[in-house]
Order: structure tokens, then C-alpha cells, then sequence
């Protein structure tokens, strides 16, 4: 499972033309059987009120449409995550990036829920208004979470999703770890140990992305899955380094995939267009040749995790985060 990737929707009205977008086949391609399917509504300035709530509106209706093209059904509860498996059926989790549609009503969180949001990532880029909290590569403005923030977050887990706190400032989380009261995801992220082992030179642009190995621990401490990130990874096997020095700084019991990557056609907001390209067998090494999930499982085989172990990373341990935000 990649627990957090991006479908592109158009989400500028309600009466966008989105074309077809093939999601099956794109699953199928990656050799996953579940997905976390993301979207994020600040990618615009977000100036007038309502229109964090509309694009959110525009994109789920987006997404009622593409699902139901391809013939698949968004995994709501643990019953329906295995009930999908057994039928060899994809497991599609509707996740959201930043808060911003709640526009500081805390009910929406439940129209979210209603709607089929399963994976809620309380923050992104740019701060909601009002905001829940600093998040990173932004002025720290707020001391942390919110009480907003906190509410959302207690909202959100009284419903059953996961909570998600990736973007938040290291502030934010500390604070958020006090708030969380089941296993919860920092869906993209890697070590920012790793990341300057790697010698890369677009590092110093990612740093604020990353996290310390003490961070780590107290996610890992509090109960987190910690989805590791492959963005500036050249290949699988670099991936996989990254992957066993999260590993041996909160082990294989909290550590996942989350690619932050897009499975399909992208949309350019500046020019209301979609790349006609279509989806890559790998969304991640458009150079491997060989699948994503399966460039994965080898990469991690190599590097000498077991069969046990490789089966946590690459869903087992989303898996229990999930069906405990269910309990």
C-alpha cells in the first residue's frame, strides 16, 4: 500500500470537464491493491470565504464520478478493507491534505466523514483560516497546535479516521501527540539524518520537510505509523536505505510507504490543464522499468528485510493504524 499518493481532479467548479482518468488500470500498474487517494484544496490563494469548501465540494464530487467510472468502491471501515481483499477487490481510502474547508466550523469534519474521508491530514502547505497550527516552512506564528486544531483532531478520531499530522511543525506535533488518543500517521516524511547522508544537492530545499531521529521517537513513542518518503530518491534501492534508517531509529512496527506522488494524469492549476501523459507502470522511478510496489519489495529484500518485515512496510502497519481509528 502507498498510503499517500495524489489523483488530480479539477476543483475550480462544479462543472469542471475532468477526463477520464483510469484508475484501475493505474492501480493495477503499480502492483498495489490499496492506495490512500489524496487531494489537497490550497494549490490556489484561498482569498474569499466558501472557496475552501467548494473546491473540496468540486473534487469529491470529482472523485464520486471517477470511482463509479472504474467500477470502485472507497473502503469505509475494516469490514469493507477486507471484504475488498478477499474479493481481490482494490482497497481506495479517500484521504484529504490540509484542513482549509472547515473554514473554522469543526461540523464540516463530519461532512468530510459523511462523504467518505477516511484519512484526514490536518495540515499542508499553506495555513487554514483559521489556522490549526504552524506548520512547517511558514512564520511559527501560532506556538503550535491551535484549539482549533485540538478540536479538529478529537473530532476527527470521535468519527473513526485517521489522523494524520504531516506539514505540521515539530511544535505542532509535540503538541498534537498530547491530543491523540489512537495510533495516528505522519504520512510523508524520511530522516533528516538520511537526507544529508545521501549527499543530494537539491537536500537543502527538503530539509524543512524532514525529521529529526528524536521526533521520530516520540511519534513513534505515541503510537504513529510513519510513511517514508521518496521524493529526490533516485531509485528504489536509495528509497530503501531510507526506509531501514527510519527503521532502526522507531523499527518495523511504525514505519510505511507514502510516496506523495501522483498514480495518474496531473492537473496544472496555472494553465486549467491536465498532462496528457499517461499513468507510469512505476509513479515514482519513471526510469524502473519494473513495477512500483514490486521495485519495492525487491529494493527492500535487498537491503535485508525479511518477508515478515516487508509485509508490515509495505501495508501491514497501515493496516492496524486503521482499523483502530474504526474502534
Amino acid at each position: 500500500m502507498d498510503t499517500h499518493l495524489h489523483v488530480d481532479v479539477d476543483m475550480g467548479s462544479a462543472d469542471a470537464e475532468n477526463p477520464k482518468i483510469d484508475l484501475a488500470r493505474a492501480i493495477k500498474k503499480s502492483g498495489m491493491n490499496a492506495i490512500g487517494m489524496n487531494f489537497a484544496v490550497d494549490y490556489v490563494d484561498l482569498t474569499e470565504k466558501g472557496q475552501a469548501f467548494d473546491r473540496f465540494t468540486n473534487a469529491m464530487n470529482a472523485f464520486d464520478k471517477i470511482l463509479e467510472e472504474n467500477n470502485l468502491k472507497r473502503t469505509l471501515t475494516d469490514a469493507d478493507f477486507k471484504e475488498h481483499l478477499k474479493k481481490n477487490e482494490p482497497v481506495v481510502i479517500q484521504a484529504v491534505e490540509g484542513a482549509h474547508f472547515l473554514e473554522g466550523d469543526v461540523s464540516r469534519v463530519q461532512i468530510a466523514y459523511d462523504r467518505g474521508i477516511r484519512i484526514f491530514d490536518v495540515f499542508h502547505d499553506e495555513h487554514a483560516n483559521p489556522s490549526l497550527g504552524d506548520v512547517f516552512g511558514k512564520p511559527q506564528v501560532y506556538g503550535g497546535l491551535t484549539d482549533l486544531g485540538r478540536e479538529t483532531i478529537r473530532e476527527a478520531e470521535r468519527l473513526g479516521m485517521v489522523v494524520d499530522i504531516t506539514h505540521a511543525s515539530e511544535k505542532t506535533i509535540l503538541d498534537a501527540l498530547q491530543v491523540v488518543t489512537k495510533p495516528f500517521l505522519l504520512s510523508h516524511t524520511a530522516l533528516l539524518s538520511s537526507l544529508q547522508s545521501e549527499e543530494n544537492p537539491l537536500a537543502p530545499f527538503f530539509e524543512m520537510r524532514y525529521i529529526s531521529e528524536e521526533l521520530a521517537k516520540k511519534i513513534a513513542d505515541a503510537g504513529g505509523v510513519i510513511g517514508v518518503w521518496p521524493q529526490i530518491t533516485e531509485t528504489p534501492d536509495v528509497y530503501a536505505k531510507r526506509v531501514r534508517a527510519m527503521t532502526n531509529v522507531v523499527g518495523t512496527d511504525h514505519v510505511a510507504l507514502g510516496s506523495d506522488s501522483k498514480i495518474t494524469p496531473a492537473f496544472d492549476e496555472r494553465k486549467k490543464s491536465f498532462n496528457p501523459a499517461p499513468a507510469y507502470k512505476n509513479h515514482v522511478w519513471t526510469a524502473v522499468g519494473d513495477s512500483y510496489y514490486h521495485s519495492i519489495v525487491v529494493a527492500l529484500a535487498k537491503e535485508g528485510f525479511s518477508k515478515e518485515e516487508i509485509y508490515k512496510l509495505c501495508g501491514g502497519n497501515f493496516y492496524k493504524v486503521f482499523e483502530a481509528a474504526g474502534k
